[in-house]
């Protein structure tokens, strides 16, 4: 059932939306790409519409969009946005991650313990995102052709 959940609660989402503010450490395209990452785990239309959309006007190309969900095998990624993805992987299928002792030491080479925390923000807040467009049917609206 669609429900207008942002209008129901607007405070409560202004601040869940808010905290993104707090969140300058982390670049904004790698926040473009780790919000994309999550919302394709999590099968959210609506965030990989809104976020591809941003990552493309934040200069990301469409071939690395492209290759996002195969980042893994990819060589179009930087070791340190490779980090990020994995702990954005580990963080939202944290019921299933294992070591996520060792991702946290391989993620903190590249970022510092106050990065880390921005980032696990930006991914936890991706995953809250997610649950509620999808719970409340939330989906991309379509382009005009």
């Amino acid at each position: 059932m669609k429900v207008d959940y942002f209008n129901i609660n607007k405070p409560a989402l202004s601040t869940l939306l808010d905290t993104k503010r707090h969140l300058s450490l982390i670049d904004n395209r790698l926040k473009a790409i780790v919000e994309l990452r999550v919302s394709q785990i999590n099968g959210c239309a609506y965030c990989l519409n809104l976020h591809s959309v941003e990552a493309r006007k934040l200069g990301e190309s469409q071939q690395r969009l492209d290759c996002l969900a195969a980042w893994k095998e990819s060589n179009l990624f930087s070791k340190k946005e490779m980090a990020a993805l994995d702990w954005a992987e580990k963080v939202t299928n944290i019921s299933f991650s294992t070591d996520l002792e060792a991702c946290q030491k391989t993620v903190l080479h590249h970022f510092s313990e106050q990065e880390l925390v921005d980032l696990t923000l930006v991914i936890s807040v991706m995953n809250s995102l997610n649950r509620l467009a999808i719970s409340f049917e939330d989906s991309p609206k379509k382009e005009m052709q």
